[in-house]
């Protein structure tokens, strides 16, 4: 969804205060029914998929990505003028690397108007030609799904179904004759119509363009009690027309008023898992912050942290049945079997104002019996934060349930309807009540050979630990944490590493930060496996999400070490800051100082770039040894593109090509801070000699590197 025109963004304000309606029968007290012997196959993470979520390359930053196990991607088209970033082509690279699956490419993104450029068939024709050849030379050429015609029903094709099923035909033949191997989407619908989806699929089938994926939104009121009867007709059109099932993504879905409320879009990934389908987020703020998951680039907002416990799930889907199919409490869950846990996420009310209680009843217990006839729940909450930084997630209700009829059921009250839950299951193992600050490693995601086995240890914290690391160089624990600000944490690794045949005495791990290395820690080992130990690491982190790995490294049994829990607490450290329009710098052409009340020292430097000439050189930057630095920039970027005035507006990410002591630059992207006097900031790894050294920006092209307050230097580790 993209710009409409004035008399549609009045109809949106007016369906925003509209509510979902309560069903028949809702009750004070509604069950949430959990069957863990109902396996309704494997998890699709379908609906973490996002419309424009991606700007430009480390816009979000990979971070913020990685933890959600993305799927399908919506963006412009090569060289599309609709928006000025978010080139399907030039975010690929940052998609595939966090572990993102399709990008679909809106085609039509290839003109700047909305309602797009009417500029006849052979016009597009044309245009379709080179955007196709430039997507078969791109190396994520595989990941590519086109998406010819968007919102026929929005644009000249209302009331015109013929026009567009002929229309659909040339382009899609045009496709098909320069990429045979293309995947394309349709008929992408702005909302799900019956009559024209079979009338549609007729024609398509009738004339051998049928397409690869089928496509509509949802963005209205009806999606909450609709759904089910939109995809099952869907699917039964298929069946009368004797087409195989194709892939379903809806590649647009939200009310603007849904896009950061954690209780509003439960409901929105519970009903796509369901269905195992595909489903994109809807565009409307500003590109780039994954569809107001994120803010600030690598802040989450609180609908982040739903995203993410999706991303948690692990095992298969298993039946959960809501007090209502379209009501307002949904809920999901998984069960593995290989963990030993169950994992449930839910919420929603028909008003995100209300206050309720619910019932979370797991059942099926008889057929997970390595959980036992005594189960532990922890519940986790998280509140909707709008486009603002969450605090992250907290406790709402922690308890050992023993089970009736092999079922136990955890009674809660007090619960938002704004906000989403969690609720985790495992065996009754728990030494320790849960801790925000405390990153459980049974809860975090593993990798390789490590293991959650609920054996007979004792010692641990929390409900058990993660093993599996020796003679490995597989095994990965991965902690998501959250810092309130940019500076330095203590990191306490508490694991065991009891004697191990073959293992040396003292151990190792790898600790990873954000997708790279920090250290090797050394480890002393401990009497035995029963005995834990703490070892701390003084770590810069960046303001909000970051990724720490514990990570086994050598094939042997070095690190062969059993790995309870990391905890994350402020500390202080050295960090040198450098004002942008300190005398000390060199400036050079248009580059000059400005004055900021909002800047640090009321002043910054501006008006970088728009060609080589123009650079602001920091000198004096001092390093006490060689190695790797954190620079953390201050800036501001207020520039907006064509169409700014839109509710959806146009932002501009600015960067900069960053060249420490004189090497060739790199280029950093800065996510634009909506205003000219908001500051923001901006985490870079540089590599500094001992002693003296240099850091300059610039922007040789035709555009402006951000404004520039300070900078800040820090060492990786402190």
């Amino acid at each position: 969804m993209r710009t409409r025109s004035a008399w549609l963004v009045a109809a949106l304000a007016l369906v925003a205060t509209t509510t979902i309606a309560p069903s028949p029968g809702y009750s004070a007290n509604p069950q949430v029914v959990v069957d863990l012997s109902t396996n309704t196959g494997s998890l699709r993470y379908g609906a973490t998929g996002f419309l424009y979520g991606l700007a430009n390359d480390g816009i979000p930053s990979d971070t913020m990505l990685a933890a959600l196990r993305p799927q399908v991607l919506a963006q412009k088209a090569p060289g599309g003028l609709q928006h000025p970033d978010g080139d399907a082509l030039q975010v690929a690279p940052e998609w595939k690397r966090t572990g993102g699956r399709d990008i679909q490419i809106y085609m039509q993104d290839i003109y700047q108007a909305w309602p797009y450029d009417n500029l006849g068939i052979n016009d597009y024709l044309a245009k379709v030609d080179t955007m196709v050849r430039k997507v078969i030379a791109d190396p994520s050429r595989s990941s590519y799904v086109y998406v010819p015609i968007n919102e026929p029903d929005w644009i000249w094709y209302s009331g015109n179904l013929a026009g567009f099923e002929n229309d659909w035909k040339l382009v899609y033949q045009k496709i098909r004759s320069i990429d045979p191997t293309a995947r394309i989407a349709g008929p992408n619908y702005s909302a799900y119509n019956s009559a024209d989806y079979r009338s549609f699929m007729t024609y398509a089938k009738n004339n051998n363009v049928l397409p690869d994926v089928t496509t509509w939104h949802e963005l209205g009121d009806s999606f909450f009690s609709g759904w089910y009867t939109h995809y099952n007709d869907y699917r039964s059109i298929e069946t009368s027309l004797g087409i195989s099932p194709r892939p379903i993504s809806i590649n647009e879905y939200g009310r603007p008023q849904d896009l950061a409320v954690p209780g509003n879009l439960v409901q929105f990934v519970t009903r796509f898992e369901n269905s195992k389908v595909d489903a994109s987020l809807g565009y409307w703020t500003t590109s780039g912050a994954l569809n107001d998951l994120v803010t600030h680039n690598n802040q989450a907002t609180g609908a982040w942290w739903l995203y993410k416990w999706y991303g948690d799930l692990t095992g298969n889907t298993v039946t959960v049945t809501p007090p209502t199919p379209t009501g307002s409490l949904q809920g999901l869950a998984a069960l593995d079997s290989a963990k030993r846990q169950a994992r449930v996420i839910f919420g929603g009310s028909p008003s995100v104002n209300d206050i309720f209680s619910a019932d979370i009843v797991v059942k099926g217990l008889a057929s997970a019996p390595y959980l036992g006839s005594s189960v532990h729940a922890t519940v986790l909450g998280v509140d909707g934060t709008g486009q603002n930084a969450s605090p992250g997630p907290y406790i709402v209700a922690e308890g050992d349930y023993t089970a009736s009829g092999g079922q136990v059921t955890v009674p809660l009250s007090g619960l938002k309807g704004s906000a989403a839950y969690e609720v985790l299951v495992t065996p009754n193992t728990d030494t320790s009540a849960a801790n925000t600050t405390r990153y459980e490693a049974e809860y975090a995601q593993t990798a390789g050979t490590a293991a959650i086995t609920y054996g007979s240890n004792t010692g641990y914290s929390g409900t058990y630990f993660v093993e599996g690391y020796g003679a490995s160089s597989t095994a990965t624990t991965k902690f998501v944490v959250t810092a309130p600000n940019n500076g330095y944490y203590n990191i306490g690794l508490r694991y065991s590493a009891g004697p191990f045949t073959g293992a040396p005495t003292n151990r190792t791990t790898r600790l990873g930060l954000n997708g790279s290395t920090v250290t090797n820690l050394s480890l002393p080992g401990t009497a035995n496996w029963n005995t834990w130990n703490t070892v701390t690491t003084k770590v810069f982190l960046n303001a909000g999400i970051n990724r720490i790995d514990v990570a086994a490294y050598t094939a042997d049994d070095s690190d062969a070490i059993n790995v309870d829990y990391i905890d994350v607490a402020a500390t202080t450290g050295t960090v040198t800051s450098y004002e942008a329009e300190s005398s000390a710098n060199t400036r050079s052409g248009a580059a000059a100082v400005s004055a900021n009340s909002s800047a640090s020292g009321g002043s910054y430097v501006g008006w970088i770039g728009n060609g080589s000439a123009n650079t602001l050189r920091f000198n004096g930057i001092s390093a006490a040894t060689a190695g790797r630095y954190r620079l953390v920039i201050s800036y501001a970027n207020g520039e907006l593109g064509p169409g700014a005035a839109n509710y959806n507006s146009n932002i501009v990410n600015r960067y900069a090509d960053i060249s420490v002591n004189g090497a060739a630059g790199s280029r950093l992207y800065f996510r634009n801070t909506l205003g000219w006097s908001n500051w923001w900031t901006t985490t870079a790894d540089i590599t500094l000699n001992a002693g003296t050294n240099t850091i300059s920006f610039g922007n040789s092209s035709t555009g402006y590197a951000p404004d520039i307050d300070r900078i800040q230097i820090a060492a990786v580790i402190g």
